[in-house]
């Protein structure tokens, strides 16, 4: 199965990433992922469900100690073909 994530943390910072949206970049660009788009108003990574699922643990434990008080998330199971 293959799973897609997509996720946010706050609070924002528009001058300057904040620390918790770094650990969450540096998460999931370390995460064994197919693919990873970090941008600045939201991320997506998706691969197998085993990788986002752990990806995903990591980045929740990792961005609330960096200091978010929110992270929004949302993970769909995607076809081969989906993107």
């Amino acid at each position: 199965m293959r799973l897609r994530v997509e996720f946010t943390t706050e609070p924002f910072d528009l001058d300057e990433a904040p620390a918790h949206a770094l650990v969450a970049r540096e998460v999931v660009e370390a995460a064994e992922l197919d693919a990873v788009d970090v941008g600045p108003f939201g991320n997506t990574a998706e691969g197998g469900a085993d990788e986002v699922l752990t990806a995903v643990g990591a980045l929740l434990r990792r961005a609330l100690q960096a200091g978010a008080t929110r992270v929004s998330l949302q993970v769909n199971v995607v076809g081969e073909g989906d993107k």
